[in-house]
């Protein structure tokens, strides 16, 4: 056998029965078969094989060829159909074909699940803030290297941008970019899902899988709140980043995958290691390069544009209208602290858009708790001037109203909000320990 010195691992099966039986253990890119075979012939063994593992590419190889056969194997998608004796360069100038064609279905495959994952695929980065335009400047740094990249930011901010800008900018644009949210998957499918599953590995695993790192080989991986994998998979991953080799669950086999990571998180990554959460050779790991992406309170001159963005995304008709938001909306989205960063003007936005058929936008078409936060009340037919809240307090009004417009459903608040469940807890408890007088 020539293929394995030419890089390729092949199983070698004595019949169709054998061969079928390798399929049912685990996926192959390619089944070179003989129409002639004892037990089962070849297109037998094609035709089992477009149900066992309809991704697997099939050649024949034959020195018996009939119109009859011809015909059958290009029926169930053969990509040639060779004679015996064929030459060792026409065999691999196919075999080439075949990796072509399996990297440009695992490209399409990751585009479709990263979309369907991520609604915000399409969007980019937006700010001429110095904070923005500092963020930029690091992407552009770090994006032509084959560094990991760690982006820290609030929940909302932006970090899968940040993280699509990377990629963008890389010598791997061409290639998959595949978004992970850790924070979302199961425990117990965290491992097949990002690896890959043999198919009778465990109770579901109906047929073979490749995981996210296999579909995004060439490309990059988005871990998305990395803070939020369990021990046991951080040292899996930690195997992954030193060596580039995976193991499906179940299967014995490794495979070796040229993927770039990116990782994100919300969390405080030094107090987890320093706790014991998170560990501390992962870190150095994930760590190369560290971009802190900015909370939108923090770059208040890029509310507008961001806000004309968004609206403009869902009404791209009015580009040519200069005013879009009348001058009172926007003091008020200028003063409001936005907990939720950039993905509770989204939400914003998205409701005024709903309420306001065409420009501006005015003061009633935004959600009902920005019409409650006034610096001047009226009292008594008396206009008297009150200290303007604190940041805490203007984020506290915007949680408690979330709450009681969704009628005690916090975890609907959150969501509007464009906050964790966990951080609204915690603005709720910081207020009680606030508010509790000393016995």
């Amino acid at each position: 056998m020539e293929l394995p010195h030419l890089g390729h691992r092949v199983t070698v099966c004595p019949d169709g029965h054998t061969a079928v039986a390798a399929l049912e253990r685990e996926s192959f890119d390619c089944l070179i078969v003989d129409l002639d075979m004892p037990g089962m012939n070849g297109i037998q063994v094609i035709e089992r094989a477009a149900t066992l593992s309809p991704a697997t590419e099939s050649i024949v190889l034959t020195g018996k060829q009939s119109l009859e056969s011809a015909v059958a194997a290009l029926r169930f998608g053969v990509i040639d159909y060779l004679s015996k004796p064929c030459r060792l360069s026409e065999l691999q100038t196919l075999l080439q074909r075949v990796a072509a064609r399996r990297a440009l279905k695992r490209q399409s495959a990751a585009i479709d699940r990263s979309n369907n994952a991520s609604p915000s695929a399409s969007r980019r980065l937006i700010g001429s803030s110095k904070a923005m335009s500092d963020v930029l400047q690091l992407i552009r740094k770090v994006a032509p290297t084959q560094s990991t990249v760690l982006i820290r930011g609030e929940t909302g901010c932006g970090k899968e941008l940040v993280a699509r800008g990377v990629h963008d900018e890389s010598l791997r644009k061409d290639k998959a970019f595949v978004a992970v949210n850790c924070g979302a998957l199961p425990e117990h499918l965290i491992e097949s899902e990002l690896f890959g599953h043999k198919k009778g590995s465990f109770t579901g695993a109906d047929s073979q899988r490749e995981g996210l790192f296999e579909v995004a080989n060439g490309g990059s991986i988005f871990l998305d709140e990395i803070g939020e994998l369990p021990l046991s998979m951080q040292a899996k991953l930690l195997r992954v980043l030193e060596s580039g080799d995976i193991r499906r669950v179940g299967d014995n086999q490794t495979l070796h995958v040229d993927v770039r990571v990116i990782c994100a998180t919300h969390r405080d990554l030094d107090s987890m290691v320093e706790s014991g959460t998170f560990r501390e050779d992962l870190m150095f790991r994930i760590n190369t390069f560290e971009i802190h992406v900015p909370a939108l309170r923090e770059r208040m001159e890029d509310v507008m544009p961001l806000a004309r963005h968004l609206y403009l995304r869902h009404r791209p008709e009015h580009a040519s209208i200069e005013n879009v938001f009348a001058d009172e909306t926007i003091q008020i989205l200028k003063q409001h602290p936005w907990p939720g960063n950039v993905r509770e003007l989204a939400n914003v936005v998205e409701h005024a858009t709903i309420l306001c058929d065409h420009p501006p936008i005015l003061p009633e078409h935004l959600p009902r708790h920005f019409s409650d936060k006034r610096v001047k009340r009226e009292i008594k037919g008396a206009t008297i001037s009150i200290s303007p809240l604190s940041l805490k307090e203007m984020e506290l009004v915007a949680v408690q109203e979330a709450i009681h417009r969704h009628q005690g459903n916090k975890p609907a608040a959150a969501e509007e909000l464009g906050i964790s469940l966990k951080t609204l807890y915690n603005k709720l408890n910081q207020s009680d320990l606030a508010n509790k007088k000393p016995a």
